[in-house]
């Protein structure tokens, strides 16, 4: 019975951000958001590569954080902005697989390549004259390298053991993505493996990321207070602070989702946190690293000028 119904489910329904249809034609405005945030991001990765003078690991790091950031909005985003056009909040299998995939991959990535963003700062700030040695081009490469395998291992392993599993005839998803929690609601056949998998590797990947930039974070305070000049101190709070600021937001919308009573957890709490941190992040965190990095800004105003230049001569 249970691989009847499994061939037979070949589509599932979204519930979508609300189930009260008075509030779906105003959540159109998400459009601009993600819109703003594919602009942004896809900007930031073109400034950091055409720009000789932000080659360094810092930016190094920010360009592949602003690729996880349009990964992941753009896994989610599209579809949910159609469904809210169209009305029909229907998703094929397959494709439902594909997005859970594609999403847990580039969020798993995100999680690490903060970690070493702060690692990075940490060694700027608190062993400067080892910096050129310490992040070599080719540590910062392994550093990218090992959350994307490892993000696109475990983000096949927690899809493909949701879909081989025997579903039932009820396939309505309460959520406006394919989350691995959701989709693990409908499985008719024993699910105590899929939720201990996500459980361990949840766990795992939010506390060692966590650890890593606390500590870091708290080294580089603790000697940014140690340093005699106030012009120092400043100096350092300011290479820090964009991607503290980009740290407190992100983790701050996870603890809110995952780490809160039961006895305050709402359904339509989490969906917003999850519209938060699938749509608004990305397009915040671009807006954070222009806003207060005088050297982002600074190639923006060389970049501008110089294509205004050109269509000046056309």
């Amino acid at each position: 019975m249970d691989n009847y119904n499994l061939t037979l489910l070949n589509e599932f329904v979204l519930m979508g951000i609300t189930d009260r249809p008075e509030l779906q034609a105003p959540l159109f405005f998400f459009l601009i958001v993600y819109m703003v945030s594919v602009v942004g991001n896809l900007g930031l990765i073109i400034l950091t590569k055409i720009d000789s003078r932000l080659h360094t690991p810092m930016y190094f790091f920010l360009r592949h954080l602003t690729f996880t950031d349009l990964g992941y909005s753009t896994a989610v985003g599209p579809k949910m902005l159609a469904n809210i056009i169209i009305k029909q909040n229907t998703i094929s299998y397959n494709w439902c697989a594909t997005q859970l995939t594609s999403f847990s991959m580039f969020i798993i990535s995100e999680i690490f390549i903060l970690s070493a963003m702060a690692y990075d700062r940490y060694v700027a700030i608190c062993n400067p004259l080892l910096y050129t040695v310490t992040m070599s081009p080719r540590v910062c490469q392994v550093l990218v390298a090992i959350p994307y395998l490892y993000s696109v291992f475990l983000s096949f392993l927690t899809t493909i053991k949701i879909f081989i599993s025997s579903f039932c005839g009820y396939n309505v998803i309460r959520h406006f993505y394919c989350d691995s929690l959701p989709s693990i609601s409908l499985i008719c056949s024993n699910i105590q493996e899929i939720k201990l998998i996500i459980l361990v590797f949840s766990a795992f990947n939010l506390i060692s990321s966590l650890l890593i930039v606390l500590v870091s974070y708290t080294l580089i305070i603790a000697a940014i207070f140690r340093m005699s000049s106030a012009e120092g101190r400043l100096k350092a709070f300011s290479t820090c602070g964009s991607p503290l600021t980009v740290v407190v937001v992100f983790y701050g919308t996870l603890f809110f989702m995952y780490v809160h009573p039961k006895s305050s957890h709402s359904f339509d709490n989490d969906k917003m946190a999850s519209v938060f941190y699938t749509l608004v992040i990305p397009m915040l965190n671009p807006i954070i690293y222009s806003l207060r990095n005088k050297e982002v800004k600074n190639t923006v105003h060389r970049t501008w000028k110089i294509c205004s230049n050109i269509l000046l001569k056309m």
